[in-house]
């Protein structure tokens, strides 16, 4: 398998579920089997997710990256050995960051239903070829990683503005909207990945996708308050 397909989601689930150390084995930069170049990107998603691991209080050693050929035997295995010998010393996972069982599966649950959002918030830095190690630790910032936390996007459909078109839900690749003929859509934030499809599509005579930065949206009103009052032809002109 092309170290391309590893995605930030297969290393969540190796942490939620208590492996203590992730190992990624890739071709060497440049050496493509597949002209993808893969292992570009998962060079990059792996220094992007140690810098997440420091911002949740994680040890970054705890999840590496290495490349080698199909006959570096001896390569793989000095570098398998020299990772287990770190996790080794780091100890279980959350135990030696001082980090409680309860409250690190809280916090990788919570990047876990990021991981769509941070791919799209990243995707630039995510598609760039680094060329020298000397840029891999420069190449994502703490204050930068700080900052794609706090101020996480999400969108909000506003009932008074909704007019049940069901455009924002015919285009939304999660199938977050929920949407019923005659009644006003609702985000479900907990299937939203963030992408803006829905503020995008939203019909600028409507304008009723509003996008928040960093603070939680309003609840969406209650079912039975859902039923869209038309607006006039007179009143949209107006």
């Amino acid at each position: 398998m092309c170290s391309g397909r590893v995605d930030m989601g297969f290393i969540l689930r190796a942490f939620s579920n208590g492996i203590d150390g992730v190992f990624i084995g890739g071709c060497h930069l440049d050496e493509c089997n597949y002209i993808t170049h893969g292992n570009y990107q998962t060079l990059n998603m792996v220094l992007l997710f140690r810098k997440i691991m420091e911002h949740i209080g994680l040890n970054p050693e705890r999840l590496k990256i290495a490349f080698m050929s199909g006959s570096e035997a001896n390569v793989f295995v000095e570098a398998v050995n020299d990772f287990i010998s770190k996790v080794k010393e780091l100890g279980p996972l959350g135990k030696s960051e001082g980090i409680d069982r309860e409250e690190l599966k809280s916090k990788l649950a919570e990047v876990t239903r990021l991981v769509p959002y941070i791919k799209i918030a990243k995707r630039e830095k995510l598609d760039k070829r680094l060329k020298s190690e000397e840029e891999y630790d420069k190449f994502y910032t703490g204050g930068e990683i700080d900052s794609l936390f706090s101020e996480v996007v999400s969108y909000y459909i506003d009932p008074t503005k909704c007019q049940a078109c069901m455009t924002c839900a015919k285009r939304c690749p999660a199938e977050a909207i929920i949407s019923v003929k005659k009644q006003i859509h609702v985000i479900d934030q907990e299937k939203c990945i963030r992408c803006g499809t829905c503020f995008e599509a939203c019909p600028p005579k409507f304008g009723a996708v509003t996008k928040f930065v960093g603070e939680p949206v309003p609840p969406p009103i209650p079912e039975e308050q859902r039923t869209v009052i038309r607006k006039s032809k007179e009143a949209q002109a107006g």
